[in-house]
């Protein structure tokens, strides 16, 4: 559940000739086979006999052998190709600038850069003053912070105004729960200052001693308290600001761009409602812009005397932007300064000192459009291609006419580009280095086609391939979709990917509704009690592919992660004939009892995603669709589904279970195989090559399965 994507995948042993593989397991190692407890669950008059319900306790004993049953199976399993996996990790870890370094932005007197040297795992922070020529200041080497942790991220760095201090928070568990600190950069010293439980966002008052931070509920993760700390008293009680208590709505702290304001931001799927203090006052009581109303979404920005409000007011489904003066801004006084349009989605919205640029959506490729305050200039940065993924970046000054944004595509690597918004002009700051001789961007094909969905509707599909593969049905292709909560996947570079492309497959991203690819309709048509078009187009996309030759159900296999996961175990039940093999990480497959359970993390705050099963309308459509409970006795394709064991977002019982349930349903001889990460949870391992490894075990899985695993 919720919107993170992992791929933590396996390998299995096979053997044959490209083309005609067979299996050669060893006969004499036998699956883990889970103790069956049914377990009635009952709601609107339906009865479900759940067998392996037990597997929720998280600390029983026979739970953590089960878990480790499994994880040996694996391992021994595949234990004769593990040399081809390290082969690829070596492969995919030589493609990477071992010492790399973040283009530097440059903020309140300092320009601030990110270091990877050779051999790290994880970043170095660090800051000069006034010249990017001046002596370097570590603020953080994450090295030597994450010593003796299997897992370990810092985030929410965040420097006072007046440069002193530094908040940070840090994750050593994978469950998205932050403890925070606070650094003396004059010193050197971390503060004596140790809150638990945050969402490790921060918002710091012009005095450089207040900060707000957001309290996260240890049981269900939800955001929602807002605090405030006084570092000068760290060993006081912090007085709290505001209180969500509404529990499908989560909140978030956040500072303007002029660093004038700071913002509350209390959120549902569908309704959102802000309020604001001046940074300057910040004992004073937090004030709305506009009270929540049911459908309401928007978001603010602001600059000198107004809020810039990017808003669906008036059904205005692909959103316009309002403008409002901070004196009075609720919604009967904001004035339209770009209006809604039904083909544009309106993404993201830059404010400038003489400009506002304005990050659009259509026909599914993003756009940058750069407007004057005063009207003359109205404009379009320009880009090419038919299928990319252009973005603004980081742009933390309003006195500037340069604006920083990223460019990519699935065969462009990631690159940082400053356009002069005054002269028109681009310059290319930084390109990702692939380090890989062979690698030239001219021998890649990309291209976007549409595939004709059972009710009419054309589904988008981003391609990529090299120049020299015979597309037919015995090419390999290897087709990716998320497809829940509006979140687009924009295609984008991959140098680990390389491996699959320069070995003859074909990677694909099918665009199915559920994101805001084309739209927010295109999102609204693929939730709720019409989430099931998210997983006909995938099957639908699935079927063009094989019927235009690009590829055969004998070489054409499935990828997705956490609600992509969702999507993998519908397929699964649905049309597994079409398929070779299919991938499920962290997978969200018992929907109908995760629903139902409010003391699981963030399910109280999904019922707009997936609706309530406390309804009966939503508990009927839940019931139709979720894949642990629609396993059924039909054969399966290879399967490989991967859990992590601290995950907060898809719990690991979910996976567990599934794995079980389709064991003693499935009627073939194909692989099946669970992993669970113990040490970690919904984003996996940390670290930039602990990554590779992930990667590795992915790709392998998948060049041995086609007999490619040269």
């Amino acid at each position: 559940m919720h919107k993170a994507i992992l791929f933590i995948f396996m390998i299995f042993v096979f053997s044959g000739c490209k083309n005609k593989i067979e299996m050669n397991f060893d006969k004499s190692i036998t699956a883990p086979i889970a103790d069956r407890s049914p377990y009635q669950l009952k709601k609107h008059g339906n009865i479900r006999i759940d067998d392996y319900y037990w597997m929720k306790e998280r600390e029983n004993p026979e739970v953590i052998d089960y878990l480790e049953r499994e994880n040996d199976y694996y391992n021994k399993m595949t234990k004769s190709s593990k040399s081809f996996q390290e082969n690829l990790f070596e492969e995919l870890k030589g493609r990477i600038k071992n010492n790399d370094e973040s283009v530097p932005y440059f903020f309140n007197g300092y320009w601030y850069i990110t270091r990877f040297e050779d051999g790290n795992q994880y970043p170095i922070y660090l800051r000069k003053k006034d010249s990017i020529d001046a002596m370097e200041e570590i603020m953080f080497d994450c090295n030597l912070m994450s010593k003796g942790y299997d897992y370990f991220r810092l985030v929410g760095m965040n420097v006072s105004p007046d440069n002193s201090k530094v908040i940070y928070g840090i994750d050593t568990e994978s469950r998205r729960k932050y403890t925070l600190y606070v650094k003396d950069l004059i010193t050197g010293e971390v503060i004596d200052t140790k809150i638990k439980n945050t969402s490790g966002g921060s918002a710091w008052s012009t005095n450089s001693k207040n900060f707000f931070y957001v309290y996260k509920n240890p049981t269900t993760l939800r955001s929602e308290k807002i605090f405030r700390h006084d570092t000068d008293f760290p060993h006081s009680e912090d007085p709290l600001v505001f209180h969500e208590k509404d529990e499908t709505f989560s909140i978030s702290i956040s500072e303007s761009k002029s660093l004038e304001y700071i913002f509350i931001n209390s959120h549902s799927t569908l309704t959102s409602e802000v309020r604001f203090i001046k940074s300057d006052v910040p004992l004073s009581e937090f004030q709305l812009i506009q009270k929540r109303t049911t459908g309401l979404e928007y978001s603010v920005n602001q600059f000198e005397d107004h809020f810039y409000i990017v808003n669906n007011k008036d059904n205005s489904f692909n959103y316009k932007i309002s403008k409002v003066s901070i004196t009075d801004p609720t919604y009967k006084n904001w004035v339209d300064i770009m209006e809604h349009r039904e083909s544009v989605l309106i993404e993201d919205l830059n404010i400038f000192k003489d400009y506002w640029v304005v990050t659009e959506r259509e026909q599914g490729l993003t756009k940058l459009r750069v407007q004057s305050w005063d009207g003359s200039e109205n404009y379009f940065i320009p880009v090419e291609g038919e299928t990319y993924d252009i973005y603004t970046g980081i742009n933390p000054s309003f006195n500037t006419t340069k604006l920083r944004y990223g460019f990519t595509s699935l065969k462009t690597p990631s690159s940082v580009l400053e356009f002069d918004m005054l002269y028109k002009n681009k310059k290319l700051l930084k390109q990702k280095d692939v380090i890989d001789n062979n690698f030239d961007i001219e021998n890649y094909i990309e291209k976007r086609v549409f595939a004709e969905s059972r009710d009419g509707i054309s589904i988008p599909i981003s391609l990529i391939y090299k120049k020299d593969v015979d597309l037919n049905p015995e090419t390999p292709l290897l087709l990716y979709a998320y497809g829940s909560y509006g979140y687009t996947t924009d295609p984008s570079f991959s140098s680990s990917r390389l491996s699959l492309l320069d070995r003859g497959f074909i990677f694909a991203i099918a665009h199915v509704r559920g994101g805001e690819y084309l739209g927010r309709q295109w999102y609204e048509k693929g939730k709720l009690l019409t989430k099931k078009n998210t997983f006909n187009d995938f099957i639908d996309v699935s079927k063009f592919l094989i019927d235009k030759g690009y590829t055969s159900a004998k070489h054409l296999h499935a990828l997705g992660g956490s609600a992509g996961g969702l999507l993998m175990g519908v397929i699964l039940n649905e049309a597994p004939e079409l398929y070779r093999s299919v991938i499920s990480a962290v997978p969200f497959v018992d929907v109908v009892t995760t629903m139902l359970d409010d003391n699981i993390p963030l399910t109280t705050g999904e019922y707009d995603e997936w609706g309530n099963p406390n309804v009966k309308e939503y508990y009927d459509y839940m019931l139709s669709y979720s894949p642990y409970d629609n396993v059924k006795h039909q054969k399966y394709p290879n399967i490989l589904v991967t859990a992590g064991y601290h995950d907060s977002q898809v719990q690991y019982w979910e996976p567990a279970k599934w794995v079980a349930k389709l064991r003693r349903f499935k009627k073939d001889n194909n692989a099946l195989f669970l992993i669970t990460n113990m040490d970690s949870g919904h984003s996996g391992a940390s670290g930039r090559y602990n990554s590779l490894v992930e990667t590795s075990k992915e790709y392998a899985f998948i060049l041995q399965l086609e007999g490619r695993a040269d």
